[in-house]
């Protein structure tokens, strides 16, 4: 375990991210006490170990030294922090290199706030199919890019800059309720108007600060934001021609339909239309296909059924409603009598890492987050996840219904973003504690293993 000093002065943003790592990694790394920046840094003992004079900088208890930030963070971090194996690693450096070289103008303040735009696009598209950067835990990625958005969060990016961003607003939230993050951060406030360049330089800041989602010095960025830009216009070009095609088979349609409005002879036939850019990148694009397609499709009443059942889902299911137990009960025979054992399956599934979840709500976008990635499951799957307990004391848990016997995650790379947070169960249908513990996660009742009581639950069909 990785122990020592960091040199820094207060609310340095680059610090946080070595002091949020050894929050995880459960490092001891003390700040150096009395430290003045200009003063300390200049001094002949400190250039003797950081030759640069720059901070932060970290000296371990046995005499070693390093000076960059994302360096010492490394250092002070655990596996989980680093990545599981050498693809993640490489994400992680992927993503640290981001945060360093992406959306940094230095020119002036508004083009930075634009220029901005784009680094904040790129991680919006990538977090609406992930929860965090890298894997299905907070790793170094995470802490690094978080950190250097923490004062353009708090400064410049006001509510109104923030509402495209849905996805990044959503990661950025959940980190910075962690608690290894507000045992460095504290609360952190977001932006409710954003503050203008003169009066962030009287407050002491530079007028930069919305350039820390760099790590300041980016000497490549007129390139980089040409290449930026470039990708963006090539896929603004496709989606043209896409909308052209759009717009010439709606022509083409109702011409056909006036066609056969109006009594003509028969025309001879017409000579295949020729393609155009738009129609050639859409019939180039691969068809997808159903990975269940492969299975037998069992019996369509265990559809219905489900549908039945969950008809009215605020009228009954909720356990504090006055519904009649016959009713329920009846229900409940209802899909049992029509289940498909032989074809369908039923799992119990159990998130791995409830030490993790901090506010109900975070905990709901989690369950929210897995659904919408898997929409293309509804039709063959089923499942209602439930939370129990309340801030900070929590867990997930929930029953699956799905086509198949085997896990149904694996057939399609698209469904494998989060699964792997969960341990799956595969439960025996013909058990009496199966149809019990599937009647009370319907039901939306009880408690879980550690007697939390139920706080909400999700239907995924």
């Amino acid at each position: 375990m990785a122990a020592g000093t960091l040199y820094s002065y207060p609310d340095n943003f680059r610090a946080a991210k070595a002091l949020i790592a050894a929050q995880y990694a459960k490092a001891n790394v003390k700040i150096a006490a009395n430290f003045v920046f200009g003063e300390t840094n200049k001094s002949k003992e400190f250039l003797t170990k950081f030759p640069g004079g720059k901070v932060p900088a970290f000296e371990t208890n046995d005499g070693k030294y390093l000076q960059d930030s994302n360096a010492i963070a490394y250092f002070v971090s655990n596996d989980q922090l680093r990545g599981k194996n050498e693809y993640d690693r490489a994400q992680i450096l992927q993503w640290i290199g981001f945060a360093k070289n992406n959306a940094g103008a230095q020119e002036a303040f508004q083009r930075a706030k634009d220029d901005m735009k784009v680094a904040l696009t790129v991680l919006n598209s990538h977090l609406l199919t992930h929860t965090y950067l890298v894997g299905d835990r907070i790793t170094l990625a995470d802490i690094a890019v978080a950190c250097n958005l923490l004062n353009p969060y708090k400064y410049v990016l006001d509510p109104e800059y923030r509402k495209p961003f849905g996805n990044v607003n959503r990661w950025f939230n959940t980190l910075i309720n962690q608690p290894e993050f507000k045992a460095v951060l504290g609360t952190v406030e977001l932006c409710s108007k954003a503050a203008q360049a003169g009066a962030i330089k009287e407050e002491g800041m530079a007028t930069n600060c919305i350039n820390d989602i760099g790590d300041m010095g980016n000497n490549n960025l007129e390139k980089n934001k040409k290449k930026k830009m470039a990708e963006f216009d090539q896929i603004s070009e496709t989606y043209n021609l896409i909308i052209l095609r759009v717009r010439k088979k709606r022509r083409r349609n109702r011409k056909r339909n006036n066609n056969q409005k109006k009594e003509a002879p028969k025309k001879e036939e017409e000579p295949t239309e020729e393609l155009d850019a738009a129609d050639e990148i859409c019939a180039a694009e691969p068809k997808s296909k159903d990975p269940f397609d492969s299975m037998p499709k069992g019996e369509k009443v265990v559809n219905l059924t489900i549908n039945y059942l969950f008809s009215e889902p605020l009228t009954w299911m909720i356990s504090n409603v006055a519904t009649p137990t016959k009713m329920r009960a009846n229900r409940f025979h209802t899909f049992w009598e029509n289940f498909d054992p032989t074809n369908y399956s039923i799992w119990y599934c159990e998130y791995k890492y409830p030490q993790e979840l901090s506010k109900v709500f975070m905990s709901c976008n989690l369950i929210t987050g897995m659904f919408q990635r898997l929409d293309k499951m509804r039709k063959h799957a089923f499942s209602s996840v439930c939370l129990f307990g309340e801030d900070d004391n929590s867990t997930i848990s929930g029953i699956w219904v799905w086509r198949g016997q085997e896990l149904a995650f694996p057939l399609s790379p698209d469904w494998q973003i989060d699964y792997e947070s969960y341990d799956w169960t595969k439960l025996d249908a013909n058990s009496e504690e199966t149809k019990k513990l599937v009647e009370q996660y319907f039901s939306w009742s009880g408690t879980d293993k550690g007697d939390r009581k139920f706080n909400q639950g999700k239907i995924f069909k």
